[in-house]
């Protein structure tokens, strides 16, 4: 499958930190495979497209993979609830992800669950466009 957001994701390091883009940021296909075999996700489980090419573009980068949210490192994702989580808020009161049965779908709709209750509420938006909007939020200061 033709890669549709791995040069979009690499751009993200130039516009919020100012810096280009280097193959250090990203893990490659076999650390991703690695990282994946060491998770706790069923052997069937497959990342979504966009969650495949974020962490091959940026899954090294600790200023965007930690900044004021945590992305899951590979080795760290779960299932929990009928979710592939992979990201949380600083405080952990939010949890985000997606459904399993929507993980060939290459760019799923995303989830949050409020930990203190494991309600689940739509994002309304594709993984991609929260990530996006994420980042870009919480850069939005550092920009002006």
């Amino acid at each position: 499958m033709a890669e549709m957001f791995y040069e979009k994701f690499q751009a993200l390091v130039p516009r919020y930190l100012d810096d280009a883009w280097t193959p250090d940021e990203g893990l490659s296909a076999e650390d991703l495979a690695g990282m994946l075999a060491d998770s706790e996700l069923p052997d069937a489980s497959r990342l979504p497209l966009v969650l495949e090419e974020f962490y091959r573009a940026l899954g090294r980068c600790e200023e965007l993979m930690e900044a004021y949210h945590f992305f899951f490192d590979p080795d760290e994702l779960v299932t929990e609830e009928g979710h592939l989580l992979f990201l949380e808020d600083e405080e952990e009161r939010f949890a985000w992800g997606v459904d399993v049965a929507d993980l060939r779908i290459p760019d799923p709709l995303i989830r949050r669950r409020k930990n203190a209750t494991h309600e689940w509420s739509s994002e309304g938006a594709t993984v991609s466009e929260f990530i996006f909007d994420l980042l870009e939020f919480s850069f939005e200061d550092s920009e002006a």
